[in-house]
């Protein structure tokens, strides 16, 4: 699993085409993908990973705080580009990136994992949809995270 995540003073995701609109105040907007080998294990590493990540100022302005220190909002969409291998040519593959069969179930125990962990609902985009996100991002602070990558 592989995720971006954001600190943002605001963001949204909207699917125009069916009405659909999540927006959050401060907090993170975390784009994830997901790959077949990915497990549960993967998923509560992860989610335990964002709720627990120390990126947000405290009062001395040192990032020493987390999302559920600072009781700010999640948005996490889906997005399987995280996984495009660019090695050969200028067209992306996304060969190594679940469809939608495994991605889609990993996807919502991805989202249940994360509320479990920070202890609120979070805001979703729609799995496979044209989605439109915006952000208004903070710092900037952007961090990748792989659960594969974990040492």
């Amino acid at each position: 699993m592989r995720v971006v995540i954001q600190r943002v003073s605001e963001a949204c995701v909207a699917v125009p085409a069916e009405s659909y609109e999540s927006r959050i105040g401060a907090g993170l907007l975390v784009l994830a993908a997901f790959i077949d080998e990915d497990t549960e294990e993967d998923l509560e590493w992860t989610a335990k990973k964002i709720a627990g990540m120390r990126i947000f100022d405290d009062e001395a302005g040192v990032m020493n705080l987390s999302v559920k220190d600072v009781d700010a909002e999640v948005l996490a969409v889906s997005q399987f580009t995280l996984y495009a291998s660019t090695v050969k040519g200028n067209r992306p593959s996304y060969i190594k990136a679940a469809k939608p069969d495994v991605a889609i179930p990993l996807y919502e125990k991805f989202l249940m994992k994360l509320e479990e962990h920070i202890g609120k609902p979070v805001g979703k985009g729609i799995f496979g949809a044209d989605m439109k996100v915006s952000l208004l991002n903070d710092g900037p602070v952007t961090i990748i995270v792989d659960s594969k990558l974990k040492f």
